[in-house]
């Protein structure tokens, strides 16, 4: 499974991933999500990653360049917003690789497949309000920006996010 954009592939999460949500899991990438994660929270989502598509697990995909680097995550998973079902979306891209449209690629690849799956109307991302390149991504990718607001995330800890929307159906 995949498909390209300007170079980039998305893949679907594999066991052999682990490597790559490890390199991810460091400050420059988690700043805005609560910062990096323990281990053992590490290996629970590699777990979830792998275990999906599913209520709860999502559909995890790895961002991988033309010759076969993979250099990030993007993926979508079930949750309701606002009284509607919707999918929330994330990506996180290696700070090395960053600022060359490959998070925007990989979402519209990602968005591709959500809209393929006719689940639900729309799909919502919430980067934090303090994160220009992430609501870059949002803006480029064609979501619409409703507005601010508090989210929870990593449970337990409230945060102010965008909330970005862009519909799956017509």
């Amino acid at each position: 499974m995949g498909g390209t954009s300007a170079g980039v592939r998305i893949e679907r999460w594999a066991e052999d991933d682990f490597d790559l949500l490890r390199r991810l899991n460091i400050h420059e990438v988690r700043a805005h999500t609560g910062g990096p994660e323990t281990e053992e929270q590490v290996v629970a989502r590699h777990a979830r990653y792998v275990a999906g598509p599913g209520p709860g697990s999502g559909n995890m995909f790895t961002v991988v360049l033309p010759e076969r680097v993979k250099v990030g995550s993007v993926g979508y998973w079930e949750r309701v917003w606002n009284g509607e079902p919707v999918y929330e979306m994330g990506w996180a891209i290696l700070p090395a690789y960053q600022g060359r449209g490959l998070a925007t690629a990989a979402v519209r690849e990602a968005l591709a497949l959500a809209r393929a799956e006719r689940t639900h109307r729309h799909a919502h991302a919430y980067p934090s309000v303090g994160n220009p390149p992430s609501n870059a991504v949002c803006r480029k990718a064609g979501f619409v920006l409703l507005g601010e607001t508090d989210f929870e995330y990593p449970p337990g800890r409230w945060m102010r996010c965008n909330d970005w929307r862009i519909a799956l159906t017509g």
